[in-house]
């Protein structure tokens, strides 16, 4: 298992990550808008938010720390975006892990392929925490 932190941001991820690349020290890995989204993930950005970050990630240490702005209108609060994201391998241990998280929560998306994710949910808890519970990539 692996512990990741993911960012978002309203509109402002381009500045935030060349600032934090910057500072750290480091450079940007796989910065991807929403208009980079594959055409057969069935995503279709609006024309408001083609140019926003989908994702992008920097190294800081041994963890990676990933960056992304909400889409538009999304209701976006400044102090509610940080979420942490667990990486598993295993997905009945992500299925068993999601389940946990949901009771009493808000699933914001089930359990899906992605085409960035063999297996991908996202789920604020009873607790208010937003988790994302992800198969690791770096698995395979």
């Amino acid at each position: 298992m692996r512990i990741e932190l993911f960012i978002n941001f309203d509109g402002n991820c381009r500045q935030a990550i060349d600032h934090y690349a910057k500072v750290f020290g480091t450079e940007i890995e796989g910065l991807m808008t929403f208009s980079d989204a594959p055409p057969t993930s069935g995503f279709v950005p609006s024309e408001e938010d083609k140019d926003r970050i989908m994702y992008a990630g920097l190294r800081l240490g041994n963890m990676t720390v990933m960056f992304s702005d909400c889409p538009a209108g999304s209701g976006f609060v400044a102090g509610n975006n940080i979420a942490p994201t667990i990486m598993l391998t295993d997905k009945d241990e992500i299925t068993r892990i999601f389940n946990g998280l949901k009771e009493g929560g808000q699933v914001h998306m089930d359990l899906a392929q992605t085409f960035f994710s063999e297996l991908f949910g996202m789920v604020r808890d009873k607790f208010g925490i937003f988790w994302q519970i992800s198969m690791d990539p770096q698995a395979k």
